[in-house]
């Protein structure tokens, strides 16, 4: 009460801060007129200028009110679109390293243009990031006639490019491109073998389009990139033939928390199952030597029962697409992880893949957290505040729109039953299509936007789909959903980056009527009055109306959906129609709601309508949306151990690539080698008689290539354990320089950072592998009464540890032990010339010797 009287007398928070930025837009207004009357040429001199003034000691902000001035003239020459003063704003905010809320159609496409250009001044690089490769090409096109008339230029990474379209495209003042290129690249340049090789710049300012799909939505599932294990794709479709054979009391299912657990009766049925197909012998499930059964099992019931078509996956030309929950788009190359992916296969009778091995992975939230300034831009990003200010530190601000808001919010509908619930929409969209109105439906799935088109096709009602299915004709179908009387259904629509222009989009209808970018001017004219035409018809029928066929589990994509219609002032409508057997509402709305209604009695196709209703849906989407925001944090506390190490790696193969020579890293390393192998087999303070020297002997034969007579140096030399480590550290001194001057310094130089760069991404690979087995298994300590993060920060520590340790040894022993000459004797080679490594009189099936993996030689150390 006390809260609502403050913001009524003095303005909310937000209110408050966008009020300070007025003297600034103030300030930008004054100089347009100053700005008109430059010559293009002296336009394009403004950024040699303003590059001047940085280098002669001024900052961004004693620039900004020239600098989005520059801009705002750029884009009048350019696109014939003047930014107007909340744009302004919204560009000070994104300069500023915030989050901008804006409503639909108020242009933040246009707005980013101002913080771009200004921040990439410094030289140092800026990225726009999209959601998609049709955006990113779309905007770098659209927005780059600005860049270009004031002399910056841009670059566009898009998933055809290679390495070296990319490196140019890195290098441009600014770079659009989507989140998973950005991140991919991120991985990929930290698996490369030269810094010439890498692609990206170090990160300066990245500005996120849709950030709330962006930096929430797409957070819980990481980037990964795999390598092929061995193929196990006959056991996935043999497993998948028990799951139907199972009944309703074989397994327990809770959809709230989306897990699906075999009961002690269904562990009978599939042990039974089981054992008349030979796949398991006498005992349990349980046993160890059938974790891998289990495992499989577990993942097969969750395909079953927890993945369904359509709504989490899509199956395409022999493959199984991911369909992101919250925008409705095809994730096309992202699968999921842990044999899940293929146990769907399985299920849906498709070739099935081979299992991936981890070789990179990050998660979004820790790679733009590596940005030094961060900002974005949504439509709906208030509702999820909390969460951009503890992960991200980014505040939110909610700029206001040009034109008020003229859009009719109606309170939701409740039917009984879905079937009721489906006819009233018809009716409603039969409603609009009487008067000329345009409707845009929403639904939760490709499975329900495709019973909405059954239905109106049998009332002969015209309309386009949208889904993850067509969703290359997506922005077509967009450009279309303003005309008077077009229905479009659509699923979630999240970042789709395409206004619903009343009268239909001016550039896709002249790019499918007149088949022309560039057509006369008498044919574009008649179609500007068609679209002009169209578009009074439809404000005179009210606009566009939304209609919400189920309410989504967070309110942000509610949102999203509502803020298609009313954009830039124009009318709208919109109206949620739900059923109890939504999900939404039978999972977790709360039975006293259900009871409620239940004690209403209502007649077949009646609704409910009360605002306390919206209330009640509301109170369930914040229940939802904060354990999804648990299940997040939860994850990113995970993915903190994993990346502070990946870090260390990262930074190290950094290091590496950097120095031509890194012959005193790897003296360290045999250093350190030689003092662990001696305490190894001669422990603090034990007796001679405890010292191991066959041990000893053996190791310094592995590791250092040396054949000593350590057991003469004990009994007749006396020495002590501190001696020995000199005696070893000298004579393997002696040892590789020898080795060095015998194939040639620079070539021995070269084999060193070769190898040591080969061993540490194998090491890395194989401590991931590692990680992700113990990561599956980490929770049942809670049963231990032991906290899962802290077990799995401290074994992670250990295994780190225990990795640096191995690596070492393996650099060591390699070095020590192989043989290294060139393939040409040409005198005057070049040192890259490739280099011959040979294994000596190694197995190649024999365990490895030259470090503790315990694989085959030639599947280790031997590959190299």
């Amino acid at each position: 009460m006390f809260n609502n009287l403050t913001s009524k007398f003095f303005g909310s928070s937000n209110d408050r801060q966008i009020k300070k930025y007025n003297p600034l837009v103030h300030k930008i207004n004054e100089l347009e007129d100053i700005f008109i009357k430059l010559s293009d040429q002296e336009l394009k001199l403004k950024t040699i200028d303003f590059k001047e003034k940085l280098s002669n000691g001024e900052t961004l902000d004693n620039i900004l009110p020239e600098a989005f001035a520059t801009v705002r003239e750029a884009a009048k020459r350019t696109l014939s679109q003047r930014h107007f003063d909340v744009q302004l704003i919204g560009g000070l905010v994104l300069h500023e390293g915030k989050i901008a809320e804006m409503k639909t159609g108020e242009g933040k496409t246009l707005v980013s243009t101002l913080a771009c250009y200004l921040n990439a001044l410094e030289g140092k690089g800026v990225h726009v990031v999209t959601v998609n490769d049709y955006l990113a090409k779309r905007d770098s096109e659209w927005m780059g006639q600005i860049y270009n008339l004031l002399g910056m230029s841009v670059g566009c990474i898009l998933s055809d490019k290679n390495d070296e379209e990319r490196r140019i495209a890195y290098k441009a003042d600014i770079t659009y491109g989507t989140n998973n290129e950005f991140g991919f690249d991120y991985l990929r340049d930290n698996m490369k073998y030269s810094l010439d090789e890498m692609v990206q710049r170090p990160f300066n300012f990245a500005i996120i389009d849709e950030v709330d799909s962006i930096l929430i939505d797409e957070a819980r599932t990481p980037l990964v990139i795999s390598g092929q294990s061995e193929d196990s794709s006959t056991l996935y479709k043999s497993i998948d033939k028990f799951i139907p054979l199972l009944k309703q009391d074989d397994f327990e299912l809770d959809e709230k928390q989306r897990t699906c657990n075999l009961t002690d009766i269904g562990i009978n049925t599939v042990e039974e199952a089981l054992r008349s197909e030979n796949m398991i012998e006498d005992g349990s499930l349980f046993d160890i030597k059938n974790v891998s059964l289990l495992h499989h099992i577990n993942q097969a019931l969750r395909a079953h029962k927890l993945f369904q078509k359509n709504t989490h996956y899509m199956v395409k030309d022999d493959s199984v697409i991911i369909i992101d929950e919250f925008t409705g788009r095809a994730m096309e190359g992202r699968r999921f992880g842990e044999g899940q992916h293929q146990a769907i296969e399985a299920k849906e009778k498709i070739t099935v893949q081979p299992e991936n091995q981890t070789l990179a992975s990050v998660t979004f939230q820790n790679y733009f957290r590596m940005y030094p300034k961060l900002s974005g831009m949504t439509g709906t990003a208030l509702t999820e505040e909390g969460e951009f200010s503890e992960i991200y530190n980014l505040q939110v601000l909610a700029v206001p729109t040009n034109l008020k808001v003229a859009r009719i919010d109606s309170n939701d509908e409740i039917y009984k039953t879905n079937f009721e619930r489906d006819e009233a929409v018809i009716l409603l969209i039969e409603d609009c299509q009487k008067n000329n109105q345009p409707v845009l439906v929403g639904t939760v799935s490709i499975e329900k936007s495709e019973i909405l088109s059954n239905l109106l096709k049998e009332k002969n009602i015209k309309h386009e789909v949208l889904n993850a299915k067509f969703h290359e004709q997506e922005a077509q179908i967009i450009g279309y959903a303003g005309i008077p009387g077009a229905v479009t259904i659509a699923t979630n629509m999240a970042g789709r980056g395409t206004d619903i222009q009343l009268g239909g989009n001016l550039e896709i209808r002249q790019s499918n009527e007149l088949k022309s970018s560039s057509p006369n001017e008498g044919k574009l004219n008649d179609l500007k009055n068609d679209i002009e035409k169209k578009k009074n018809i439809a404000l005179q029928a009210g606009g566009l109306y939304v209609i919400g066929t189920e309410r989504h589990e967070s309110r942000r994509i509610d949102n999203q959906l509502r803020g298609r219609t009313g954009r830039q002032g124009d009318p709208g409508g919109s109206k949620f129609l739900l059923s109890l057997q939504d999900d939404l509402m039978r999972i977790f709305g709360s039975d006293r709601l259900e009871n409620m209604l239940g004690k209403l009695g209502l007649e077949k196709g009646e609704a409910i309508v009360h605002p306390w209703i919206n209330k009640a849906v509301e109170k369930a989407q914040g229940k939802v949306e904060a354990h999804n925001f648990e299940i997040r944090k939860q994850l990113l506390k995970f993915d903190d151990v994993m990346n502070d190490q990946r870090k260390v790696i990262f930074d190290q193969r950094k290091e590496i690539m950097r120095s031509d020579d890194i012959s005193e890293m790897v003296v360290d390393m045999r250093y350190e080698v030689i003092e662990a192998v001696v305490f190894k087999s001669i422990p603090n303070e034990s007796y001679h008689d405890q010292w191991d020297g066959d041990g000893l002997i053996e190791d310094v034969k592995n590791y250092l290539g040396l054949d000593v007579p350590i057991k003469k140096w004990i009994k007749e030399d006396g020495i002590i354990e501190k001696e020995i480590i000199s005696r070893l550290t000298e004579l393997s001194n002696n040892f590789m320089a020898e080795r060095a001057v015998k194939v040639g310094v620079d070539v021995f130089r070269q084999a060193e950072k070769t190898l040591m760069l080969q061993v540490l991404d194998q090491s890395w690979k194989d401590h991931l592998l590692m990680l992700d087995q113990m990561r599956q298994s980490i929770g049942l300590r809670a049963y231990a009464q032991k906290d899962p993060l802290n077990e799995y920060k401290r074994e992670a520590f250990e295994l780190f540890e225990d990795m640096l340790d191995k690596l070492r040894k393996t650099i060591t022993s390699v070095l020590s032990n192989i043989e290294i000459r060139q393939e040409n004797n040409d005198e005057n080679q070049e040192i890259n010339t490739p280099l011959k490594i040979d294994s000596g009189k190694i197995a190649r099936n024999s365990i490895c010797p030259l470090c503790d993996s315990g694989k085959k030689y030639k599947h280790c150390c031997g590959k190299l």
